[in-house]
């Protein structure tokens, strides 16, 4: 089965994308053209039945970002990154014959242009370096404003743009400009991150969960309210679970034990992980009987480990007085209760996530709701990389960072399969 790419760009970085693609036949690349950035947002909503939304350019990816995180697309960017300005440098020295002084450059973030400088042994006192990253929202008249007014004070003698929108305003003007260059590299790497969170999404896809429902202390109603009123409890309950299970596209059992069973694959899986904090279920099985349930999900790659594991996370229900639900996930790894809020302090963590683990404001901010959707359960590194849909590489280095600032602590560890080394398990030092 082919993994389908949106792929958003201009037409002649679409073309060479498409060049470099050829030799990947799992891979079907979808274009969406546009002639200014603006239009992405637009091509987003086109781009429908896609595996991945993958965006050669860093502007059209912020003009449709606000899309992207409401709908939660797993979407790669091309890097831009040390390498590529270092080949634009190259470029520019080479081809166009410019001297690596008295210019000004805009880019996403400026320390991969100081690192590049660094590395070249550049001091970069004629360089000036336009960081569009802290704006609120990009303005490329501002940007184009910026480097006419250096060109005009006579500060440069041309400009490196990041941005095709910028070239062509500032050719305009008479000023000389060149874009950057994406080095093959960076396409081949975006291909494989591709098929990395393709395959991570593919694998949740196919993940089974069993979940077993029951209510609790049976005896005790039978006794106080005879068994007609139990029969009368359990019809109630399976009338809810049916409705659950259409909403969920899953299938509703029920065995010799007053249990019912609950079969079903990514629509349960997306439901269970969209509720930790507050699982509707629950509450609505709880008002409609006013009485206690235990619930035990299980997830697994096979029915039988799905299974397994819900009997599991059924018996840790009979811990809790009150209704409550389990989820143990196909790493052995226990979730709950479901349904009960851990609270805590938002405000502190965001501090120690910007200025001890020296993380972005929007990777701050992701990762806050990340520890709220998962109800601060423990987490792997496995975990962030299936929710900021990133390699696993990825979230290591996220993962060392948040470890580097102590913003979080190693709780424990799980080993998901027979094999392999065992993957440790954090949650937040506060």
């Amino acid at each position: 089965m082919k993994i389908k790419v949106a792929l958003f760009g201009r037409s002649e970085l679409v073309d060479r994308f498409q060049e470099y693609v050829k030799d990947h036949n799992e891979i079907e690349a979808i274009p969406f053209i546009y002639r200014k950035a603006s239009e992405a947002s637009e091509l987003v909503e086109k781009a429908f039945m896609c595996d991945v939304y993958l965006f050669l350019e860093c502007l059209p990816y912020l003009h449709a970002h606000s899309k992207i995180k409401k709908k939660r697309l797993p979407t790669i960017q091309v890097a831009f990154d040390e390498y590529m300005i270092l080949t634009s440098f190259y470029h520019v020295k080479n081809k166009y014959q410019q001297q690596l002084t008295r210019l000004s450059i805009d880019v996403l973030d400026e320390i991969h242009v100081s690192e590049v400088l660094s590395e070249l042994n550049l001091a970069g006192d004629n360089i000036y370096t336009y960081s569009y990253k802290q704006d609120d929202e990009v303005d490329i008249k501002k940007i184009v404003d910026y480097h006419k007014q250096l060109f005009e004070d006579g500060k440069i003698d041309y400009v490196l743009t990041s941005l095709n929108e910028i070239e062509k305003q500032l050719n305009e003007y008479g000023i000389p400009t060149y874009q950057m260059v994406i080095p093959k590299r960076n396409m081949e790497r975006a291909i494989q991150e591709c098929k990395t969170i393709a395959t991570l999404n593919m694998s949740k896809s196919a993940q089974i969960v069993a979940g077993y429902i029951r209510i609790k202390e049976i005896d005790k109603i039978i006794e106080e309210k005879g068994d007609s009123h139990l029969k009368e409890l359990q019809f109630k309950l399976y009338q809810i679970l049916l409705k659950f299970g259409h909403k969920t596209y899953a299938s509703v059992l029920t065995n010799n034990e007053n249990q019912y069973v609950i079969f079903g694959t990514r629509g349960v899986l997306d439901h269970i992980t969209n509720h930790y904090r507050d699982f509707p279920l629950i509450k609505e099985i709880e008002n409609t009987l006013d009485t206690s349930i235990e619930i035990g999900f299980g997830l697994g790659l096979t029915a039988k480990q799905a299974e397994d594991h819900a009997i599991l996370a059924l018996d840790a229900c009979t811990h809790n007085s009150n209704s409550s639900c389990y989820i143990i996930n196909d790493r052995g790894e226990t979730i709950g209760p479901l349904g009960v809020k851990k609270h805590f302090d938002t405000s502190r963590l965001y501090q120690a996530l910007i200025h001890k683990a020296k993380l972005n404001n929007e990777l701050s901010y992701n990762f806050i709701d990340f520890v709220q959707l998962r109800n601060n359960e423990p987490f792997s590194s496995n975990d962030i990389a299936n929710y900021y849909r990133v390699t696993k590489r990825s979230a290591e280095r996220t993962v060392n960072k948040l470890l580097t600032g102590n913003v979080i602590k190693i709780v424990g560890e799980e080993k998901p399969y027979v094999k392999g080394r065992p993957r440790k398990l954090f949650q937040i030092n506060m």
